[in-house]
């Protein structure tokens, strides 16, 4: 009778064995072999997350002001399981375009790619971060990829260089450059990289590169308005989503840039006829600290001839724009950054000119009343151009309209409206780290993430909007006139401050905000 206790000792022993191997290979953390090697990320519930990927060379030394070179391989397994630095800006202490750069450096052309669990054939959304060209990182917690990849999809987060270091002009790099080289737009030029990266790899991670999906917020924004006017961006995504950023400005020439860049030098005291060994021999802090918090007016993408070779507004007008399915939209209290970063509220007056008289009619307000220079340059800058985006494209691919007017419900009553960039953390449905930041969320807050986040999901999935949230959400045309309003009660709106609207895109014509 004994006889079978020593077997099954045997076999308890076997499970226990069995047991440990199972729990070792759970533990195992996943790989991929992209064109570079082998990267190793780490398991967060059912996603995969992988960091720190270059899709560059490092911008350094002979490298930096030039277009971004092949980038880097390596042996072995490299760990993937740390966000990089950000790219060069300058130090703030405030949480501001989602996050804190404290960690950064010039070797930053890196990016990082979340995946759900047995991904294979997924569409895919490439983020590019706001920041005013100047600041801001695809690091930043607020940009978690997490969420958005439960829903299946395939995220990818990307820096692109900023600042002086992004976006920089000067006769010594026009004379070392080729005929045909680009020139001044790296930042630009690091985005083409990033989804050229991600044509060639991202497959390995699952994703389909036939259906990626750019979308970007604020400068992010601007520069996707940048990319679709590109023909060298053709072929590189499918659909794109313009967050607050569709900018009908005219961008700077190359001399009006080269003036700009002769300035920055001076500031490190260095000659107008400068070699471009001396411009680079001054370290990236110190072009950082030159340039300064506030000199996204100087770093903004412009006409190099080259790469962008026109405003990319006036790509649209002309049908030279890639057509592709597009979502946009802007923020009730647009003007929240633009008040912070020095726009004078008597701009919001001198723009309408003669027609002050009609505008204040328009508003329902007087022009020397606060809310009317709120209004005004909120719709300028931002509302009116994104109506004037979808409609612009609606006869070819379908465009999408929206208007964001949601804030969280502990912050209404001192609030007013939704202030710029404050969609994010509802389309990453970040509410975790965003109530960590400003303060508690309630659970009509943590729904209404999860309804906006799966209307950007299933945009990117199928290329139209269709979500729970906005059932009725059809593509612009100018006779319906409709938008989705996201807001405490999320619908569909015929004829959104339409005569506001139309009063300051006629403006457009013959003078900028």
């Amino acid at each position: 009778m004994n006889k079978g206790r020593p077997f099954g000792l045997i076999i308890m022993l076997a499970c226990l064995q069995a047991c440990a191997l199972g729990m070792a290979a759970v533990a195992q953390p996943p790989q991929v072999q992209i064109s570079q090697g082998v990267i190793a990320g780490k398991t967060i519930g059912e996603v995969d997350a992988f960091f720190n990927m270059p899709f560059a060379a490092a911008p350094v030394g002979e490298l930096r002001w030039r277009p971004p070179a092949v980038a880097p391989g390596w042996e072995g397994v490299r760990d993937g399981t740390q966000m990089g630095p950000a790219c060069s800006q300058p130090l703030r202490p405030a949480v501001v375009a989602g996050g804190v750069a404290n960690v950064q450096s010039e070797d930053c052309l890196q990016l990082n790619v979340w995946r759900p669990e047995g991904a294979s054939g997924l569409a895919v959304m490439v983020w590019i971060h706001g920041g005013a060209h100047v600041i801001g990182s695809g690091t930043f917690p607020i940009f978690d990829g997490t969420e958005l990849a439960r829903q299946g999809v395939i995220v990818v987060t990307i820096n692109y260089r900023l600042g002086p270091l992004g976006y920089f002009a000067h006769p010594a790099l026009t004379d070392e450059a080729t005929t045909d080289t680009p020139l001044g737009n790296f930042g630009l030029m690091d985005q083409l990289a990033a989804l050229r990266w991600v044509q060639q790899n991202i497959a390995a991670f699952g994703g389909d590169p036939a259906q990626v999906t750019v979308f970007g917020e604020s400068a992010g924004a601007v520069s996707t308005m940048a990319l679709l006017s590109m023909p060298e961006a053709s072929g590189l995504f499918s659909a794109a989503i313009v967050q607050s950023g569709v900018n009908l400005l005219t961008p700077r020439t190359l001399p009006e840039q080269e003036a700009l860049g002769i300035a920055a030098a001076g500031a490190l005291a260095i000659a107008p006829d400068a070699s471009a060994d001396i411009l680079r021999a001054a370290s990236a802090d110190d072009w950082v600290k030159a340039a300064g918090p506030r000199s996204s007016g100087a770093v903004n993408p412009f006409i190099d001839g080259r790469l962008l070779r026109e405003a990319p507004s006036r790509a649209f007008e002309d049908g030279g724009a890639l057509d592709v399915p597009l979502l946009v939209g802007a923020n009730s209290n647009e003007a929240s950054v633009l008040l912070a970063m020095g726009i004078s509220p008597q701009l919001a007056v001198a723009y309408f000119g003669d027609q002050l008289a009609e505008a204040e009619a328009a508003y329902g307000l007087e022009a020397s009343d606060p809310e009317f220079a709120r209004q005004v340059l909120g719709d300028a800058w931002f509302v009116a151009p994104a109506r004037w985006l979808a409609d612009a494209t609606q006869d070819g691919a379908p465009s999408y309209l929206y208007h964001f007017d949601y804030v969280a419900e502990k912050r209404r009553t001192n609030s007013a409206g939704a202030a710029h960039g404050s969609e994010i953390t509802y389309v990453f449905d970040t509410v975790d780290y965003f109530e960590s930041v400003v303060g508690e969320m309630t659970e009509a807050d943590r729904r209404f993430a999860e309804g906006m986040s799966a209307c950007w999901v299933s945009f990117a999935k199928t290329h139209k909007p269709d979500c729970e949230l906005v059932p009725a959400w059809g593509p612009y045309d100018t006779e319906r006139d409709e938008l989705a309003l996201f807001g405490p009660e999320t619908r569909v709106i015929p004829g959104f401050r339409k005569t506001m609207l139309d009063l300051i895109l006629a403006r457009y014509e013959h003078q900028a905000p």
